[in-house]
């Protein structure tokens, strides 16, 4: 961690330090990339995920990536494409991409901070929470299309009752 400060003490943080508190509380591995950008990885229920944070001090915002480390094959893109149109369509909060450099799959989640730009513990848990949560949900989707050749509806519905049967 880069600040001296006892961060349990504070209830409001500069992003990026706060979500280094966070994965430290957690246990979870992270580093900084820069004064505005950390990356870190956690475990969901079907993957590691790496998280990346990027902080836009002149924006006050703060962009959070969640990559389940899925490459798409090209003959996969358009029933990837379509699949994820159907899943954005369910999601409240954030929603499902791909990069077209490199064909990778995420989610993607933007907070508007205040004029302060500080960070509570409360929302970077729930930020972060959220996007794992969304990778998890829908993950079975995107993998029935990638290896079980699966119609995009046929994904989307049968990654939906995997997920509706677990406990």
């Amino acid at each position: 961690m880069r600040t001296g400060h006892d961060d349990s003490e504070r209830e409001d943080a500069a992003p990026v330090d706060m979500l280094a508190s966070l994965f430290e509380a957690r246990g979870w591995p992270c580093e900084f990339v820069s004064d505005d950008e950390i990356q870190g990885e956690i475990q969901g229920s079907w993957a590691n995920y790496q998280i990346r944070c990027v902080w836009r001090t002149e924006d006050h915002v703060l962009q959070i990536l969640c990559l389940p480390d899925i490459r798409v094959a090209e003959d996969k893109k358009a029933a990837v494409y379509e699949v994820m149109a159907l899943i954005n369509e369910q999601v409240w909060i954030g929603h499902f991409d791909m990069w077209s450099n490199g064909s990778v799959l995420l989610y993607r989640h933007a907070l508007m901070l205040g004029d302060d730009g500080l960070l509570s513990l409360g929302q970077a848990q729930a930020a972060i929470e959220a996007a794992v949560d969304e990778c998890d949900r829908f993950y079975p989707a995107f993998q029935f299309i990638l290896w079980g050749d699966k119609s995009p509806a046929e994904a989307l519905a049968s990654a939906l009752v995997d997920a509706a049967g677990e406990a």
